[in-house]
């Protein structure tokens, strides 16, 4: 049995992997309506700018844009509100401690389905340097390099 049997994901948030390093990861439900649903199923999410909160022991995922939908007329929300995320009262209070820390921030990394619902994935994430993203791009590049190499060996 495959470990990602029906996930589909449908915005992932490339920029957090750039200014942070993500140290945990949790799943998290998302409060939508219907048109918001269909708008995803398209693939019209951006994830770029967004940022969580927790407040009143509820988390909240600021900044997502779900484009309108196209068919969805007077039923269309504001693509930048703010939607409630739904997870367990121990986890949110887990949340609130590790983002508490000096540094660490919650960010949706990535919007996906999984069997029929909607979820994100939520990063306890510390901010990069300068120094440390020049140090990851080289390494993605000697990684590339490697396998172009790896690659070019094969053929011969």
């Amino acid at each position: 049995m495959q470990k990602n049997e029906g996930l589909r994901t449908c915005a992932s948030n490339r920029k957090a992997f750039h200014d942070y390093f993500v140290e945990e990861r949790f799943e998290a439900g998302i409060e939508l309506f219907g048109t918001e649903v269909k708008s995803i199923r398209q693939g019209t999410v951006n994830l770029k700018d967004s940022y969580l909160i927790i407040a009143d022991g509820e988390l909240f995922a600021k900044g997502v844009h779900i484009s309108p939908y196209e068919k969805g007329n007077i039923f269309n929300r504001d693509p930048l509100r703010t939607r409630r995320l739904l997870m367990h009262k121990k986890e949110i209070l887990k949340l609130r401690a590790l983002s508490e820390r000096d540094g660490y921030t919650l960010i949706p990394l990535s919007l996906y389905f999984k069997k029929g619902r909607v979820k994100v994935e939520v990063g306890v994430c510390r901010g990069k340097k300068l120094y440390d993203k020049r140090e990851s791009a080289l390494k993605r590049d000697l990684e590339r390099e490697n396998r172009r190499g790896i690659k070019l060996s094969d053929r011969d």
